[in-house]
């Protein structure tokens, strides 16, 4: 738990299909609800992770909107939630050498994302449209089981919510019905260690900030 963390570089290398199927075979344990396990999980490689790559690309370049099929709620966050975010984005543009007010490469950092940060693998996470925000629960544990598995198998990932930014190249590249719904991504394989931004630790509030115990 402790070693994992979110890898922004990854290497030319492709995963064995054999680790594949250790660490996505491990996930499918996750707890859900009366294990209804409403995890729907398909991962791009070689060619396709291609191709969406670069139709995901061209969809920024060419300022198309995100159309995400679940969309967050508008509504304000309080200032400590504000002040992590933040200071994340802080965290990743001092390792990358990138002053705040320099807003070109703080964009040209953020369209990493859609270059899934050259990752070879790329997994989306997507359920059924009858499923609502309790089994959305279910995929963010099976998710968390995925990552960890992964980093306990020498591989590195990044969770992108930008990869539910355009579900219709997912639905087209897999073949999926419109029930199918996107939830967002998981970037992953081997991590480049020589990249400044892998360099990037992030920190955790402290307990007290939280977890409430109580016991009268």
């Amino acid at each position: 738990m402790r070693e994992r963390r979110s890898v922004r570089g990854f290497l030319d290398r492709p995963v064995p299909q054999q680790v594949l199927d250790k660490v996505f075979d491990i996930a499918r344990w996750s707890p859900s609800g009366t294990n209804m396990q409403p995890w729907q999980t398909f991962v791009a490689s070689g060619a396709l992770r291609d191709s969406l790559r670069e139709q995901m690309i061209e969809r920024v370049r060419t300022k198309v909107a995100p159309s995400q099929d679940h969309k967050e709620p508008k509504r304000e966050i309080g200032a400590r939630y504000k002040d992590r975010r933040r200071e994340c984005a802080a965290v990743l543009y001092r390792a990358m050498d990138i002053e705040w007010a320099d807003k070109p490469a703080r964009a040209a950092a953020s369209f990493r994302n859609f270059e899934l940060f050259d990752a070879p693998h790329v997994a989306f996470l997507c359920m059924d449209e009858g499923f609502g925000l309790g089994s959305a629960w279910d995929v963010g544990m099976y998710a968390q089981t995925l990552m960890l598995a992964m980093t306990a198998n020498g591989l590195a990932s990044c969770a992108q919510g930008t990869m539910g930014h355009h579900p219709d190249l997912v639905r087209a590249a897999f073949g999926l019905g419109p029930e199918v719904k996107v939830l967002f991504g998981i970037s992953f394989g081997y991590e480049d260690t020589t990249m400044q931004v892998n360099k990037a630790y992030t920190e955790r509030a402290p307990l007290h900030e939280t977890v409430t115990f109580k016991n009268a």
